[in-house]
């Protein structure tokens, strides 16, 4: 009787004791873990984070991968054990019976069984629905809000809004409100059309061509075949990104986000929340974006690239481009001192190598200057 309670005991602190650990160590989901050796390769090629967000799902995906781990070696320990400590050859050597004696229906056992699983899922949700909270809270007061326009097969950036504390004085405003009354004019449709053989189809009660609910700006930049798009975003900045497509459902994405969004047409009758948010980019430099969203024949070339630069770079640049409507982005780039075509990835047609040489002399001819 004694030794009874003694061995229930035992497997109650051990209980405890397991739970206790798996607490400790998921509790460590918020926590960065360390950035080298067996962590470090738990990242299994994952980039490191360039904002608040993407680094909290970093760390939730890497102390996801050591409780795993921990669950899959205690789990993997217990079957060779098993399969090593109980072999019929052994039993044999010590002159025991072939079958071990049977124990049916071991409450204490079963319950550990059923308990710890459930525990560990309740945990692992917990921490999930934290990162997801962090990752997609729309309260980081965007001081620079951008409009972006996804179809087959390139990619519309505009500049909505920019706060007074990075232009310098007063708030930018960047709506074109003649563009936008363009777009408004092709929601409605004759009713003599509707149902018609060769009809445009009404979608939603509106018009096939309805483009009412893009978003239009005096500032823009449109990618081409020909050249990559490149969105210039300041650093240390809190961003808001206002997503639509102006065809078929795209996916917006820049890897070191580590987040995705995908970009519908007609989103609000879609049922989509077109916006999202990020605190700030903590690194300055060229991050290449892609459509993660199978879109049709040219889907793999349909990239795009995010220029991150300082506050003060980003007003010059905003400066610039308000001064002159008509200069491209690539002269805007340039006359803040950037590169001014994209670096990280470039156009897929062959023999378009016009944009790479032109970075590279401005690159030969930077170098010369400064020397």
């Amino acid at each position: 009787m004694e030794q009874r309670k003694m061995r229930n005991w035992s497997r109650k602190l051990g209980l405890a004791g397991i739970l206790a650990a798996g607490g400790y160590l998921l509790s460590g989901c918020s926590v960065a873990p360390p950035d080298n050796g067996f962590f470090k390769l738990l990242r299994f090629g994952v980039p490191d984070g360039i904002t608040p967000e993407a680094k909290e799902i970093g760390n939730f995906w890497v102390w996801i991968w050591v409780a795993a781990w921990i669950v899959g070696i205690i789990m993997w320990g217990l079957m060779f054990y098993s399969s090593f400590a109980f072999r019929a050859k052994r039993k044999e050597k010590k002159g025991e019976k072939e079958f071990p004696r049977q124990t049916q229906y071991n409450i204490p056992l079963e319950l550990v069984l059923t308990t710890v699983p459930i525990i560990i899922v309740m945990v692992i949700f917990f921490f999930t629905v934290q990162t997801e909270d962090k990752v997609t809270a729309m309260d980081k007061d965007p001081k620079v809000k951008v409009d972006v326009t996804a179809f087959q097969w390139n990619w519309k950036f505009g500049y909505n809004e920019v706060d007074g504390s990075l232009m310098g004085g007063n708030t930018y405003e960047g709506r074109d409100d003649s563009a936008q009354a363009a777009a408004d004019g092709t929601k409605k449709i004759e009713s003599s059309s509707r149902g018609e053989e060769g009809a445009s189809n009404p979608i939603h009660g509106n018009s096939k061509s309805d483009l009412s609910y893009l978003n239009f700006d005096k500032i823009e930049t449109v990618g081409t075949t020909d050249e990559v798009p490149v969105l210039v975003l300041p650093s240390q900045t809190a961003i808001q990104f206002d997503l639509a497509s102006a065809d078929v459902i795209h996916s917006f994405w820049v890897p070191e986000f580590l987040f995705k969004r995908d970009a519908f047409p007609h989103p609000e009758a879609n049922k989509s929340n077109r916006k999202f948010q990020i605190e700030k980019i903590d690194k300055e430099g060229a991050f290449v974006g892609r459509c993660a969203e199978m879109c049709g024949t040219y889907h793999a070339m349909m990239n795009f690239e995010i220029r991150v630069v300082s506050p003060d770079k980003f007003r010059d640049y905003m400066n610039f481009r308000k001064d002159n409507p008509s200069a491209s982005n690539a002269d805007a780039l340039k006359a803040i001192g950037e590169q001014p075509y994209a670096t990280s990835t470039h156009p897929f047609l062959p023999g378009r190598e016009d944009t790479r040489e032109a970075n590279d002399n401005y690159v030969d001819n930077n170098q010369a200057e400064q020397s």
